[in-house]
């Protein structure tokens, strides 16, 4: 019996090797050098020089040469605060769309998910070319804008943060709604029968019979929109300008046009510990039923 196992052991070692090496080699690797990079020095036309410093760090949290600023920390919790922004505005939409296309028959269905992949089929710079066109001053977006009295005549709704959040909520919208799509489909309506038999009203009977059943798509979709929008620079550049920098658009100058490798390298490193806390604190409160939302 032992023998099997070791068997079994080492026949799920060597399926599980291609994996492993890409991941090593594609993931470890390049996050060991950004961190190891970070303690450098950068030199007069940026190549890497000793000694060994927290020098980057320390800038990060704002201490240089004329006191103390806290730029970058600011940058950074306004790159947090508008992922989870999209991430919770893309659940508000991703939810009842979700049940909604679950409810179509086949055709429609196909159709229905047909739709919600499309946006994924053209390039993400092309997509957010074409909001710069729908945001412009005679767009209808702008007019309406304009009988609201939410913008100025003739001034484009771009560069700013409200262009950034909805170029953001369109990018990621089908990251949330495919996962969540899957899990819905796989819903047990018995159980919400029996629940309404028994007497709870319609947001007992979707909490304590629907969401434990649809928590894992809920929890992927979640983790599929926060993560990558917290380090999305290509939206943020185009549609924001100078007027919402996020923490994306500091990494990619400082391996620009600014050659600063260290300060870039401590700024991609501090951004992966605050994502990565924000996903081990996602995984403690996922075990609670229902508290992380």
């Amino acid at each position: 019996m032992a023998r099997g196992e070791h068997k079994s052991s080492t026949r799920a070692w060597l399926l599980s090797a291609p994996a492993l090496l890409w991941m090593v080699v594609l993931f470890l690797i390049p996050v060991a050098l950004i961190v190891g990079i970070s303690f450098f020095t950068s030199g007069n036309y940026g190549e890497l020089e000793r000694p060994l410093t927290f020098d980057s760090y320390k800038r990060f949290l704002g201490f240089g040469t004329f006191g103390w600023e806290p730029l970058h920390p600011l940058i950074l919790a306004r790159s947090l605060l508008l992922a989870f922004m999209t991430m919770l505005f893309c659940l508000l939409l991703g939810l009842p769309l979700a049940f909604f296309i679950s409810g179509l028959g086949a055709r429609w269905k196909t159709c229905a998910l047909i739709l919600v992949v499309i946006p994924l089929w053209t390039n993400l710079l092309i997509r957010t070319y074409a909001w710069q066109l729908l945001l412009a001053p005679d767009s209808l977006l702008a007019q309406t804008a304009v009988l609201l009295h939410l913008a100025p005549a003739g001034e484009p709704l771009y560069p700013g943060t409200f262009a950034v959040f909805i170029g953001l909520v369109c990018d990621y919208l089908p990251f949330l709604v495919l996962p969540l799509y899957a899990s819905v489909e796989k819903i047990d309506w018995t159980l919400a029968e029996a629940a309404r038999d028994l007497g709870a009203s319609g947001w007992k009977v979707f909490r304590h019979a629907v969401l434990p059943q649809i928590l894992p798509g809920l929890a992927a979709g979640v983790v599929l929109v926060f993560v990558p929008a917290t380090g999305q620079f290509v939206i943020p550049d185009l549609l924001g300008g100078s007027k919402t920098v996020l923490i994306g658009n500091v990494i990619q100058q400082q391996f620009g046009a600014s050659r600063d490798w260290p300060f870039g390298s401590a700024l991609a490193t501090v951004s992966m510990l605050v994502v990565l806390l924000a996903l081990w604190l996602h995984a403690r409160l996922g075990h609670k039923k229902g508290a992380w939302l």
